[in-house]
């Protein structure tokens, strides 16, 4: 907490020393959404590079007055939550004062640009994101409250705890970790028991793009268990993505990449050679939007899909077919072919890239 407290009163004194120099304050933050600041590392993901290029937010300038003025409002704000060791949501944050920020990705963005700027990870701030996403299976956790939990004997869902760096003991007989993209698909598993019925494993589901703090329990859970990490997504460019964030990072936190990218993920499933291997038929499959086309072209592009040979090849697939298929698409062969006949099987025989 020290550290933090001195990085702030730093970018504080920085400020004053322009004013007393008569200069109009300036913050200077790197650019986080330009991928010529990225680079791809294997083992890693997306990585900011060091030295990259900044934008500078000034308090003289029409354009960026009133962010300079925000920034400094939340620094003040994660100053007395650090010295109180108190905790915040960014959606606290935002209902502190709704007409002063005006919307919660005002917030949400500035916090992101503070850290960046601090180079201090967003949870040293006391700023707690809300959390959306899922755990079951086994596995069982204390939290920083000194609470145990346990997901295996829960008939549902635990909520991924909204401090995952808190959370210690973590105990599993998991032989591997299934990240599931949709919430629908994973209440399914949890109601055929699949988790227990397979072979013990832990799942997870972000809810589509997954939080922060899914994000930080995949990578905790790795760390700890060092067990596979199987994804199961539509297949669409959409599902692809997803499992691309979870593997590689993404851009906007690429200046976080190292507690957050887990590279060993495996893409299980459904991939796009599967709807042809298992003949479900084309009326079953949904047609390509332009949105669709444009996401696949940019993801094909993307550094990471090069050394992805497999992966690459099922994306070709996918836009030479033009046809998009959601998990739900498998109960079109029988109702619980998923976790009885295709995540058996695939992990049996390795069906996985």
């Amino acid at each position: 907490s020290s550290e933090v407290l001195e990085a702030i009163e730093n970018v504080i004194q920085g400020v004053f020393q322009s004013l007393a120099q008569k200069k109009a304050p300036v913050l200077t933050v790197a650019n986080r959404a330009d991928w010529r600041n990225i680079e791809f590392k294997d083992s890693v993901g997306l990585r900011m590079i060091p030295g990259s290029t900044t934008k500078q937010i000034r308090s003289d300038c029409p354009q960026s007055a009133r962010r300079f003025a925000l920034m400094l409002k939340i620094l003040s704000m994660i100053y007395k939550m650090v010295q109180s060791n108190t905790y915040a949501t960014k959606r606290d944050i935002y209902y502190s004062d709704i007409l002063l920020f005006g919307s919660q990705s005002v917030v949400d963005q500035i916090i992101n640009d503070i850290s960046c700027m601090l180079k201090i990870p967003r949870r040293s701030l006391h700023v707690l994101s809300t959390t959306k996403g899922f755990v079951a299976g086994n596995l069982s956790y204390t939290e920083e409250d000194g609470t145990t939990v346990n997901c295996t004997c829960s008939a549902t869902a635990v909520t991924v705890p909204s401090n995952v760096q808190g959370i210690k003991n973590l105990t599993s007989h998991a032989k591997f970790i299934l990240i599931v993209e949709k919430d629908a698909t994973f209440q399914r598993l949890l109601d055929d028991d699949f988790f227990s019925k397979v072979s013990p494993c832990i799942m997870i589901t972000g809810r589509g793009i997954p939080d922060l703090n899914t994000r930080l329990l995949v990578r905790k859970l790795w760390d700890a268990f060092q067990i596979p990490v199987f994804t199961l997504m539509d297949a669409d460019p959409h599902g692809v993505e997803i499992m691309c964030v979870y593997k590689y990072g993404s851009v906007s936190m690429s200046f976080e990449a190292h507690h957050l990218t887990v590279p060993s993920v495996r893409w299980l499933g459904l991939l796009p050679s599967d709807l042809k291997r298992l003949n479900i038929c084309k009326e079953a499959l949904i047609p390509f939007t332009k949105q669709d086309e444009n996401k696949l072209a940019s993801l094909q592009k993307r550094p990471y899909i090069a050394c992805q040979p497999l992966w690459k090849k099922e994306l070709e697939i996918m836009a030479s077919s033009k046809l998009k298929a959601e998990i739900q698409v498998l109960t079109s062969v029988s109702s619980d072919y998923l976790s009885r006949v295709y995540l058996p099987n695939k992990l049996q025989f390795g069906g996985w890239l």
